[in-house]
């Protein structure tokens, strides 16, 4: 009983343990169950962790730096707060700046100076904005206010506006840098807008530039010089307050460009009026002077035009529009306009006509030149005299010396000219070589009103450079020597002459020219009475011998000896009347054959030759054929011995020594005479008696 009582005992302590067994583990299994559920929750709670530290971080900080934290973050973020609200109003002027500045220039002018107003607070309180921020999150990070993972975020993001304000701060000292780093700071809005007020900087110019209109290139020395501006008073001010806005941005090169550009292309098309291709004509395209000469002439009058109309009112708009900036800036602008326009082709022409081939006419084309310019030496000296134009004064300089020295070359030579041409031979029609009426003419203009004084001032200068004295008179004393050098030349020819009576014929010819040209001239006044009568002396002594020895010895073949013995007898007479008129024409024919190609060019002295001719020979003639023409003008063969009549005969012998066309201008050389041709045949056709 006892062994099944403890058997019993001891299954029932079994049971108990398998009971409490199972109920540990279902408890266990409960537990399981419950710790996977929590499990994920745990996970949250430990990812939320870190950012419950950092948020009870500052409950374990230092208190003291806890009090400090919130005085220390106001301080950075009022800047950065202005800072942010100037960005805000900068967006706010895009609309504005981006309209065309034509309507409202100067409320335009308004909104950008705002513009840069902002960009300069910008300029100098991003800095400090940074500064002050950067200085918050160290003292964050050093007290351990705040999370480290956040502090990082906020020094990466101040790292970046650091390194943009060093660019900023980098640019100040070069203008392209710093309009390149304002260009960050306002998103390229103030170059927008300083590019439109260039575009309305050069519409301004352009709608008020109007060529000057032209009267004929005749009257333009007639035409009042321009004294007020060529621009609108209120455009003016337009372009200035548009020149202060670019100036202020570095702009202002730009602007001068501008200026220039439209204003010398204006000035070209006034002097396009004038048709000025000959300006760039060269050396080698004409011969001499001469063929340019009345390019010359033009010269003076264009460069007068250009000078007191045109280039006067560029420097006067000029110092106008650019006065505010300063006389460099508007001098420099005017030069570069002048320059632009065409002043250095009117000084190059100048340069052209002195480097061409030496010659007596280039020296009053070098004076006519000389003349023009010293003429607008005021004027020079006044527009083109600053530092700025100085390729214009070098130019202008080299100019002038060319043209002293080319002129007193040419002139210094003329006498050792003169003096060379007595070797040449006489001319073959006796009459007036080149040289003699070139020279004449031409001293008589080296002396006369238009040349006397610029010629004496040009052999001063000359003579100075030189460091020689020039005497007062020393420029008719070196005319006269040249005039008395034509003397000794025409006693040299008047011997070369094989021919007596061409020589005679010759001698009357220029020593009537002599005087004729130099009478009542300053020459003939210094040469004095004397001197001229003896020349007109020389004529008639040469006129009386010509005539003598020529025409003068034709009356003797119509002699009437003999032909009143004979009067009863008529074929007797008739053949002596044949022979004496066969003599007569002849000798007559032979004369003329001679002499037909001689020249006397001065029309009073040819008339009165042509006159003693006719009055030697023509009463002769009438008075024999009318007493004894009728002898043989019945006869058969008349033809043969009345060859001309009374008409006739006066005609030819008036219509001789007629001048031949000629280039007229140098003394080098004589030209070849050419054979005299009759238009009409003035022998007799019908009656020999009229």
């Amino acid at each position: 009983m006892e062994e099944s009582t403890g058997v019993d005992r001891g299954i029932q302590s079994l049971l108990a343990a398998r009971k409490s067994l199972k109920s540990s583990l279902e408890k266990s299994k409960a537990i399981g169950l419950a710790l996977g559920k929590t499990g994920p929750r745990l996970d949250e709670i430990e990812q939320r962790l870190p950012s419950l530290e950092a948020a009870v971080r500052p409950i374990r900080a230092d208190r003291d730096a806890l009090g400090d934290v919130g005085g220390n973050i106001n301080r950075a973020v009022g800047p950065a707060a202005a800072v942010l609200k100037v960005f805000d109003a900068v967006h706010g002027l895009e609309k504005s700046l981006l309209s065309d500045p034509r309507s409202d220039l100067s409320g335009y002018l308004a909104v950008l100076k705002r513009l840069e107003e902002a960009l300069k607070f910008l300029g100098e309180n991003c800095g400090l904005a940074i500064q002050w921020l950067e200085d918050i999150v160290e003292y964050l990070g050093d007290h351990k206010v705040a999370d480290e993972k956040y502090l990082l975020n906020l020094k990466k993001s101040l790292r970046g506006l650091r390194e943009f304000h060093n660019d900023v701060e980098g640019g100040v000292g070069g203008g392209g840098e710093k309009e390149r780093s304002q260009l960050r700071l306002d998103g390229g809005l103030r170059d927008a807008a300083l590019d439109k007020l260039e575009s309305e900087f050069r519409r301004l110019l352009k709608d008020n530039s109007v060529p000057l209109p032209m009267a004929s290139p005749s009257s333009l020395g007639d035409q009042a010089c321009i004294a007020p501006s060529q621009l609108p008073v209120t455009v003016i001010h337009k372009l200035q307050a548009i020149l202060g806005r670019l100036r202020a941005n570095n702009r202002l090169d730009k602007c001068i460009s501008i200026y220039v550009e439209v204003r010398s292309s204006n000035v070209r098309a006034s002097l396009q009026a004038l048709d000025l291709d000959y300006l760039d004509i060269s050396v080698s395209e004409f011969n001499d002077v001469q063929s340019i000469e009345g390019y010359i002439a033009q010269w003076g009058n264009h460069l007068e035009f250009a000078v007191k109309h045109l280039f006067e009112a560029e420097f006067k708009l000029c110092n106008d529009v650019f006065e505010r900036l300063g006389l460099n800036v508007w001098m420099d602008c005017f030069s570069k306009i002048a320059a632009q326009a065409g002043m250095l082709a009117f000084l190059q022409f100048g340069k052209t006509v002195t480097d061409s081939k030496k010659d007596p006419i280039k020296l009053l084309k070098l004076l006519d030149i000389f003349t023009s310019l010293n003429k607008l030496r005021a004027d020079f000296n006044r527009l083109f005299g600053g530092a700025a134009c100085i390729e214009i004064q070098n130019f202008t300089r080299d100019l002038i010396k060319r043209i002293i020295d080319g002129a007193a070359e040419i002139f210094w030579e003329l006498l050792v000219q003169v003096e060379i041409q007595k070797q040449t031979p006489p001319p073959n029609d006796g009459g007036v070589p080149r040289l003699v009426s070139f020279v004449t003419d031409y001293c008589n203009k080296l002396i006369g009103d238009k040349y006397k004084s610029t010629l004496t001032q040009v052999l001063l200068i000359h003579k100075s450079w030189r460091s020689e004295r020039f005497q007062d008179n020393q420029l008719m004393v070196e005319v006269l020597r040249i005039i008395k050098a034509i003397e000794q030349n025409l006693d040299v020819w008047m011997k070369a002459y094989p021919d007596q009576t061409l020589a005679h014929f010759f001698g009357m010819n220029n020593h009537w020219h002599l005087y004729k040209n130099l009478k009542g001239t300053k020459i003939g006044d210094h040469l004095g009475d004397s001197w001229l009568k003896e020349h007109d002396q020389y004529k008639e002594y040469y006129a009386t011998v010509f005539l003598r020895d020529s025409w003068g010895k034709l009356p003797s073949h119509l002699s009437r000896e003999g032909l009143i013995l004979f009067s009863g007898g008529h074929a007797t007479a008739r053949d002596l009347v044949k022979k004496r008129l066969k003599a007569f024409n002849d000798a007559f024919d032979e004369m003329y054959k001679k002499q037909v190609t001689w020249v006397l060019p001065e029309k009073d002295l040819r008339d009165r030759v042509c006159q003693q001719i006719v009055q030697a020979i023509v009463p002769v003639y009438r008075s024999y054929m009318q007493n004894y023409g009728p002898l043989v003008e019945k006869d058969a063969s008349s033809s043969k011995y009345v060859r001309y009549t009374v008409v006739a005969l006066e005609k030819i012998l008036s219509s001789l020594y007629m001048p031949k066309p000629m280039r007229y201008g140098s003394f080098k050389g004589t030209p070849p005479s050419e054979k005299h041709k009759n238009d009409v045949d003035l022998r007799r056709t019908t009656s020999a008696v009229v």
